[in-house]
């Protein structure tokens, strides 16, 4: 592998292409916020904001502004951005709606614990960012939200009737790993070590099941597996991505043994999900081999094959495993060949089974300025490591 070239790409793709493309696309100059609904050429094809995507572009242009340079365009972005989501995307009460209008009406209720999640990450990074204690106080106000929401996240439109099937989802311990690091400025002590320790906890030994080698989707509230479709189901990305969040906790915590945990349960995920015949990661699939009730369970996802990218090369950084490299050689090659537009700035994000492009969007309801970038840096920085 030849690290100072591969560093070289990443860097150049994020700087030069995937940015600009969302600085000078995205923003919406009357209204504020940002638009995600872009075709191929980075049109607008719906003006609806959707509040997770706006939480993530403010998250990752302060981000950038904190750990890469203090470009000005980069924080104007960010806070005009904060500043919507400050105004329109919260009750009053930071219960952060689904999505809006164009203006800042809402359209969809505070159903989805990610509204608040990226919340907390993007005003948690604005804060360090601007200095503005007005937006660490949202971020931790909207924190202890979720905290408080960690057992129902749905709430009262959970549409589970209870005590039937009572079952618990990997998706918040997953992310949680990543937003107790990402506001560590912002929190107690002891308070965030105690939130590290559960979570690695939930994901490495209840989440992750040593009996399959895999992580499943959802167990019950026993933390037993169930046989049922959502019981069986596994989303290969989910597992991988968050594996490169508890190496980053291994190294915080200076524990290598949980890194090495880590780098072979992603190589395992990576091996039961990869799709033998066309190539590519499987977005779902059945842990007993049954047909999946997701119909788009053979979709080749964009953030899927990048987050496995970040993964493969941390687990070779930080271990030397020489199946994280051969791991890191295979994707990077299927993800560059598929998913990077030839003719057009950023990526495509959807894919058929066989490759080919199933959707020509640059975003969307679910992709937004978040995944590419993130993951374009994230392999820079880690590829700058390996020289």
């Amino acid at each position: 592998m030849d690290s100072h070239y591969l560093s070289k790409l990443y860097k150049e793709e994020l700087l030069n292409n995937v940015l600009p493309f969302w600085i000078e696309k995205s923003q919406d100059k009357k209204y504020g916020g940002y638009f995600t609904c872009l075709d191929r050429a980075g049109n607008v094809f719906d003006t609806d904001k959707f509040v997770w995507l706006q939480g993530r572009e403010v998250w990752l242009f302060s981000m950038l502004y904190n750990n890469l340079e203090k470009n000005p365009e980069w924080l104007k972005c960010a806070e005009q951005g904060g500043e919507f989501l400050k105004k329109f995307g919260h009750d009053g009460n930071y219960n952060w709606y689904f999505s809006l209008t164009q203006e800042g009406k809402p359209v969809i209720e505070p159903y989805n614990i990610f509204s608040y999640t990226f919340a907390t990450m993007a005003f948690g990074q604005l804060a360090k960012a601007t200095g503005k204690q007005e937006y660490a106080d949202i971020a931790k106000r909207t924190f202890d939200i979720i905290l408080s929401k960690k057992e129902n996240p749905k709430g009262k439109w959970n549409k589970a009737y209870p005590g039937t099937r009572e079952l618990k989802n990997f998706a918040l311990p997953m992310i949680l790993c990543n937003l107790s690091l990402e506001i560590e400025h912002l929190l107690d002590k002891d308070f965030l070590q105690g939130t590290i320790d559960t979570v690695i906890h939930e994901v490495m030994d209840l989440f992750y099941r040593p009996e399959l080698g895999l992580i499943v989707e959802n167990i019950t509230t026993d933390n037993n597996l169930s046989d049922t479709f959502e019981g069986r189901v596994l989303n290969p990305g989910h597992a991988i991505e968050a594996m490169w969040f508890i190496m980053d906790l291994g190294e915080r915590l200076h524990r290598p043994e949980l890194i090495r945990k880590a780098a072979e349960i992603a190589v395992q995920m990576a091996e039961y999900g990869w799709d033998k015949q066309y190539g590519g990661i499987y977005y779902f699939l059945d842990r007993e081999g049954h047909p999946v009730q997701q119909l788009e369970w053979d979709q080749k996802l964009w953030w899927v094959h990048i987050e496995t990218l970040i993964s493969m090369l941390k687990g070779y950084q930080l271990t030397g495993s020489k199946d994280c490299l051969k791991w890191f050689e295979i994707v990077h090659e299927y993800t560059w060949d598929h998913f990077k537009d030839k003719e057009y700035p950023e990526w495509y994000g959807y894919l058929n089974r066989r490759g080919e492009v199933l959707l020509p969007l640059k975003g969307g309801k679910w992709k937004g300025c978040f995944h590419v970038p993130r993951g374009l840096y994230q392999c820079w920085k880690t590829l700058e490591k390996i020289q």
